[in-house]
């Protein structure tokens, strides 16, 4: 299956020449989209150093820092065109930082390539884990998808994991050009369409090793904000479902 790797990034200096020739490595026949915010310490130019050499790279540059789930919609679109790759059966999303295994990709394609619709790289599943977070960090996260999935009854236990491998008319389906979240709830609310629209979601176990270069671009005020949406879309099914039962008639109930 022909894939296309799609990473944002954002202040990744230290790590975008290293992370585009492992992901060229672990993925010699894919493509790879690599969505900029105009980063100031040069992350867009190195990425084009790396582009002139490496065949299949092509890099987005943005005029400003607009947040995950923009980043990501504006590269999905651009995949999805097929303007710069041509037609591709799986696109890939990931962060340039290592915490995803570019090693994990072909496990991720290889999950769809066997019929599921999407593949996340799970934490929360058997084999899979966290490597160097601290015991809170540990909790916020586990507690936050298991609050997530437990309210969206998406039956995911890694709602928020960023590294998946989604089939391109999936993808296409759900339309995330019409989505509005950024962060965390951004990489929910793709769930949340995929789950709703029937389509098949998978959880492949991954380690997340947390970053050794740079600093992470996720605050307080983003999990909160996410938090949030998670619950408002939560009280949106369940008066969606009470209205369905309402005009269900009493002797079908």
């Amino acid at each position: 299956m022909h894939s296309v790797v799609v990473v944002p990034t954002y202040q990744e200096a230290e790590n975008i020449v290293a992370f585009l020739t492992a992901v060229r490595e672990a993925m010699p026949n894919s493509g790879i989209l690599v969505v900029d915010d105009n980063s100031p310490d040069g992350t867009g130019e190195l990425a084009d150093k790396v582009a002139a050499d490496l065949a299949d790279v092509h890099v987005l540059h943005r005029e400003a820092k607009l947040g995950l789930g923009s980043a990501y919609r504006h590269g999905f679109g651009e995949v999805l065109s097929g303007e710069l790759f041509g037609e591709c059966d799986v696109i890939v999303s990931m962060d340039c930082d290592f915490s995803h295994d570019p090693a994990s990709i072909a496990g991720l394609v290889a999950s769809v390539d066997n019929g599921a619709d999407a593949a996340i790289g799970s934490r929360y599943v058997r084999g899979g884990g966290t490597e160097s977070w601290p015991v809170h960090r540990r909790l916020l996260s586990r507690w936050g998808n298991r609050y997530t999935s437990t309210v969206l009854r998406l039956h995911v236990h890694d709602c928020t994991s960023g590294f998946r491998a989604y089939r391109a008319t999936a993808l296409r389906a759900i339309q995330p050009s019409s989505t509005d979240a950024e962060g965390y709830a951004f990489l929910t609310e793709l769930v949340r369409r995929l789950v709703g629209g029937g389509y098949e979601v998978v959880e492949h176990p991954i380690t997340f090793v947390d970053r050794r270069y740079g600093t992470s671009k996720m605050s307080g005020r983003i999990i909160a904000e996410s938090m949030l949406l998670v619950t408002e879309w939560a009280a949106q099914d369940a008066w969606a479902r009470l209205k369905e039962w309402r005009r269900t008639p009493r002797t079908a109930r």
